[in-house]
């Protein structure tokens, strides 16, 4: 340390190298895979409505509760709770004259409204699916004029998806596993996992067919769900 004060007693230039403390970039390894569950689904969700129209508000809305009262008890003739009937939409439209092409030297005047449709629709939970075929002909019977079709689903859909996590979990693994020993390379650590998924859902029946077959004309198979899950895994790695 005496050697450094006497250069600069002296006025010799001191050079002092500084201590580089930035780490080097950490090489890393992502891999992602899927896993897919089939299950049979457990409820079918049926969606149908009625759109009523009339030249007065009051007529229009009448009619639409006077059909749609039938129908509500209709679903409970066919045993269905009410917990499970649920009203998914309910719209009042009015309509307009159409307006006329021809030039006029007046003044632009407000639209006329000559009339009124009110809509009015209903989803409906259905636990046992043999009977999704005689509810969708009953309620069109008792006056429903609008059938928006069918999904399926499962009550219990947090056990499949996990299923479905645990197995494209595992597949991540054992690719990257099998990328290292390819690449020469040693998994270090996981530095992140993601995860993602959804359902797969079959197609449901055209609402044209609905509108126009019985159940007994009409097949309805509730086919199979497929569960999806993705897990992309991020990996420190190193030379061997």
């Amino acid at each position: 340390m005496w050697i450094v004060w006497l250069l600069i007693l002296l006025g010799f230039p001191v050079v002092t190298l500084a201590h580089d403390e930035t780490m080097p970039a950490t090489s890393t390894l992502t891999v992602s895979e899927t896993g897919i569950v089939p299950h049979a689904p457990d409820t079918a969700f049926v969606i149908f409505g009625l759109e009523t129209a009339s030249k007065s508000l009051a007529d229009a809305q009448k009619r639409n509760s006077t059909v749609m009262s039938k129908v509500m008890d209709r679903l409970r003739d066919l045993q269905i709770d009410k917990e499970r009937i649920q009203t998914s939409s309910f719209t009042v439209s009015p309509q307009y004259r159409p307006s006329s092409n021809r030039p006029t030297d007046t003044a632009p005047t407000s639209p006329e409204i000559i009339g009124y449709v009110v809509s009015n629709m209903v989803t409906v939970e259905i636990r046992v699916l043999d009977k999704v075929g005689t509810v969708i002909e009953e309620v069109l019977k008792a006056g429903a004029n609008s059938f928006q079709g069918l999904h399926w689903g499962l009550r219990e859909e947090q056990s499949v998806r996990l299923s479905a996590l645990k197995q494209a979990a595992a597949k991540a693994r054992e690719k990257a596993s099998v990328l290292s020993e390819t690449l020469h390379v040693k998994l270090v650590r996981i530095l992140s996992v993601t995860e993602g998924g959804h359902m797969i859902r079959p197609a449901a029946p055209m609402a044209r067919m609905a509108m126009e077959a019985t159940a007994g004309d009409m097949p309805i198979s509730s086919g199979e769900l497929k569960i999806e899950a993705t897990v992309t895994l991020v990996y420190e790695i190193a030379p061997k």
